[in-house]
């Protein structure tokens, strides 16, 4: 079958929806997701989204940005993210999106590697929050076609610039398939040949990746399992540039289980408010404000000194009320595995979190191939270097969406496409 459009994008997170929403509405885009609209990872994101806070805050953020990601970041991008950071909001806002206020005014936490609090959120679930939110308002676009259970499969290539993409529906492969049914070997490649499935080919003007991230190739990972990396394979095949592909984060903190599936993230946040790490002698052993790699390293380095599965973290220091208001979401489903975060100290354990590395782009997310654009995890535009500082995720996928969406709009306005 084959479908004509503007633009098509392939991912329906943070960052595909968003360039949705800044392209012009004369523009008919399509969208595609491998699994259902909400099965994004950035439906998971708990901690919150950085903002600068005001001018003095500049430089500060600037550094903590830098030094999380070991200097290996490109500063220009990150310049780009925190001068980005407010007209995002305010569009959030204006979306409808529920940032926590006192009187009026937003109200900051603090995670991990921050010198002070910079970053907004709604309880302990700020990404189903935005993402929700930026869902419900490209369902209203009468411009924008979205496909469900539906995979990329390859890019259209001609003359050596990208005219769309080749997809297959996989709904019977993902709808209704509980995750613990998922291991890292049961991927979209070694089960696409059970199903007879619809084929198209969807030719495009513009073409932007936004597939997420790697996880779903791990064993422990707080992805969902569809997220295999698929748009990096394609653009191995293609020789479209690539970078940092072995720059994987690890979370200090998920809740230690024996069940099989996607391991549940403890937000970054709760230690931001207080909240401290102990190993099995009842002894803290790290700073846990320090940059999730170094907190990750110290975790393993307990275990294996113990020869145990897990360290434990206490909620104690932080006022029941505060728990109660700010982290529902990790109390409930602590309390559904057996834990009250606010009697007990919980067990936890890293796991594979999020991808720095990707399909290489510029500062308007271009990558190395005429019209393709790449967007959110599955790009590497060099904000966070060779490791992300928390709660810059939602940030930088959302500044750089909207820069690859203005960059089309400028091309289209130049070449009178």
């Amino acid at each position: 079958m084959d479908i004509h459009t503007d633009v098509v994008i392939v991912g329906c997170g943070v960052a595909g929806l968003y360039s949705a929403l800044k392209l012009p509405r004369d523009m008919q885009i399509v969208m595609l997701t491998k699994s259902d609209a909400e099965s994004s990872d950035s439906f998971l994101a708990q901690g919150g989204i950085c903002v600068q806070r005001d001018d003095e805050d500049y430089d500060s953020y600037f550094e903590d940005t830098m030094k999380a990601g070991h200097y290996e970041n490109r500063r220009e991008s990150v310049d780009i993210m925190i001068r980005g950071s407010r007209p995002v909001i305010q569009d959030l806002v204006e979306y409808g999106v529920r940032f926590e206020q006192e009187d009026g005014e937003f109200v900051y936490t603090r995670e991990g590697a921050h010198s002070r609090p910079r970053i907004l959120f709604h309880e302990d679930i700020t990404g189903k929050e935005i993402t929700g939110t930026l869902l419900s308002r490209v369902r209203e676009l009468s411009n924008v076609t979205l496909y469900e259970y539906t995979a990329m499969t390859d890019i259209i290539v001609e003359d050596g610039a990208c005219r769309g993409v080749l997809a297959e529906d996989v709904r019977d492969i993902w709808k209704d398939a509980k995750e613990e049914e998922f291991s890292p070997k049961h991927t979209l490649e070694t089960s696409i040949t059970w199903y007879d499935r619809k084929e198209y080919s969807i030719y495009a003007r513009y073409t932007i990746l936004a597939t997420g991230g790697i996880g779903g190739s791990y064993q422990h990972s707080t992805n969902y399992p569809h997220l295999t990396g698929d748009a990096i394979e394609i653009a191995k095949v293609h020789g479209i540039r690539l970078e940092n592909l072995d720059y994987v984060q690890i979370h200090p903190t998920t809740l230690y289980s024996e069940k099989p599936g996607r391991r549940f993230l403890i937000s970054e946040s709760v230690r931001g408010e207080g909240a401290v790490l102990y190993n099995g002698k009842k002894e803290r052993f790290v700073d846990e404000l320090l940059p999730r790699d170094v907190v990750t390293k110290a975790i393993r380095e307990q275990m294996k000194a113990e020869g145990t599965d897990h360290v434990w973290l206490s909620m104690e220091p932080i006022k029941k009320d505060k728990i109660l208001k700010h982290f529902p979401n990790i109390c409930q489903h602590c309390l559904e595995e057996g834990y009250d975060v606010l009697k007990e100290w919980i067990p936890v354990v890293p796991a594979q979190h999020y991808f720095m590395g990707g399909i290489w782009v510029d500062s308007h997310s271009r990558t190395s191939m005429e019209k393709l654009y790449a967007v959110g995890e599955t790009s590497c535009n060099g904000v966070h270097g060779a490791n992300r500082l928390a709660s810059n995720s939602l940030l930088e996928s959302l500044v750089f969406a909207g820069r690859a969406a203005q960059m089309i709009i400028d091309t289209d306005r130049t070449k009178g496409e």
